[in-house]
């Protein structure tokens, strides 16, 4: 008997145990060990969350979403306007914006329609393991979301970037399930760029704000230097592993499956979830806007963390009653305005070096961590990681990929590939530095950054 009251005891105390770490878990905690953005690369997002809320908009010279301050869309500058009309639900609605000031082409996507049947379709699309693309796997439906609007808006794009004098950037963005195809649209433009005239990598930009989980982790950590995610605080989408078409189908008891998958998730073993090929994952560089705090009332200033995280990316369920509302674009619009409102007064109270220098170091630092990420995505194992690293980030950085990949469709449902996919994807150190490295005729070793590349260390003398 008093075995079993032992037992009881055990089982009790580890329940207690869990229920005190999940409540006591805040979306503040994903991003603790993460650096402060800089205000230079944030300055982008307010600006395109404006412009993907114009496409809310029934008319954008008397917005119902009135900016409170900072960037103001200007209506005679939107080259095209698509509704569900046009697209047929084969992709939500979206916006051509021609944005002379800051030399951009912004191509900006709504997000979920709860009232449109054409967006259940597509995120129903995603039988597990069904869909590969560029070495990873893809959420099906998105990507086939992505194909349309990329086919309905090449010609216009193109012509737009060639008659700008080919020096605009090229910018895809979306909320909610508009990030998710506007990310795939970047995946796909960044490997045929041809496409849209010749757009080098260098050029494309995609801003997935509130993303949905859509790119396996090769893959999203492959396109940080293209894709960035905003995520504000508690937000429940990127946070969850499980299929958007089971989270939808649930919507009128979104908090009860939100508290299923996290008692689920918190025993799975975080080495299985990075060895998963198909899990999916928010995508790219991802800027988390921290506003709220453990053991702390209401609202604080808000600040910007980021970071290209491999293991731990967002993988656990915040239990608030804010995970619902931190989703909503109009919110996060807000925030982000405060938050480079307030990384621009830090800028200035801590700035000790020219702004030229300072502009560099931060852009060193920033390819570093990605070159990071994708090291360590290689240390832990994740199937395809090697190919990420080899082959967008250094090889063609400034002149666009080649059309290097194709699309991989009529997948079963387990997503079996060959037998030599998988051997090559648990390629050790040393392969992986004869992909990143390259000898010269006199024995030197080279690393391969495009352009700009540079001898590491000379050859021994043989």
């Amino acid at each position: 008997m008093s075995v079993g009251c032992g037992v009881e005891c055990v089982v009790v105390l580890g329940c207690m145990r869990w229920v005190w770490k999940r409540c006591t878990y805040i979306g503040a905690d994903d991003s603790a060990k993460w650096t402060i953005a800089s205000a230079e690369e944030f300055e982008p997002i307010p600006r395109v969350c404006r412009v993907i809320l114009a496409v809310y908009e029934p008319d954008l010279r008397c917005p119902k979403y009135a900016p409170q301050g900072g960037y103001r869309l200007n209506p005679d500058w939107v080259v095209k306007r698509v509704t569900y009309e046009q697209t047929l639900g084969r992709a939500p609605p979206y916006i051509i914006y021609l944005d002379h000031d800051n030399q951009e082409i912004v191509l900006a996507i709504r997000g979920l329609n709860l009232a449109k049947e054409g967006d259940y379709r597509t995120l129903m699309d995603n039988r597990l393991g069904m869909q590969m693309f560029d070495g990873g796997y893809v959420h099906r439906g998105l990507l086939k979301s992505a194909e349309w609007v990329l086919d309905a808006e090449s010609e216009t794009l193109s012509k737009l970037w060639t008659e700008n004098g080919r020096g605009y950037k090229m910018i895809f963005a979306g909320h909610s399930l508009g990030s998710g195809v506007a990310t795939l649209l970047a995946v796909i433009a960044a490997n045929h760029g041809s496409r849209l005239g010749g757009v080098p990598r260098s050029l494309l930009r995609c801003y997935a704000v509130a993303p949905a989980r859509c790119l396996s982790l090769n893959l999203a950590v492959k396109y940080a230097d293209v894709i960035y995610s905003v995520v504000l605080q508690d937000d429940f989408l990127p946070r969850t592993p499980t299929p958007l078409e089971d989270i939808f189908k649930s919507v009128f008891c979104l908090p009860c499956l939100m508290f299923l998958i996290c008692l689920r998730d918190t025993f799975i073993p975080e080495g299985r979830k990075l060895r998963d090929p198909r899990r999916l994952y928010a995508p790219g560089r991802i800027y988390h806007i921290v506003e709220r705090k453990f053991c702390r009332c209401g609202r604080f200033p808000p600040e910007v963390r980021t970071a290209i995280p491999v293991d731990g990316r967002f993988e656990h369920i915040v239990l608030s009653c804010n995970a619902t509302s931190d989703h909503g674009i109009v919110w996060i619009e807000r925030e982000s305005e405060k938050a480079l409102a307030n990384l621009k007064e830090l800028s200035t109270e801590i700035m000790t070096t020219p702004p030229k220098v300072q502009k560099l170091d931060r852009k060193v630092t920033l390819e570093k961590e990605h070159k990071d990420a994708l090291e360590r995505a290689v240390s832990l194992n994740i199937p395809h990681a090697v190919a990420s690293a080899e082959e967008e980030t250094w090889g063609n950085a400034e002149n666009g990929s080649p059309d290097a990949t194709s699309l991989e469709t009529g997948r079963d449902d387990t997503g079996r590939s060959s037998e030599k996919e998988h051997t090559d994807a648990r390629t050790n150190w040393n392969d992986l530095v004869k992909k990143l490295f390259k000898k010269t005729e006199s024995g030197n070793l080279i690393l391969k950054q495009g352009a700009s590349e540079r001898v590491v260390e000379k050859a021994p003398d043989s």
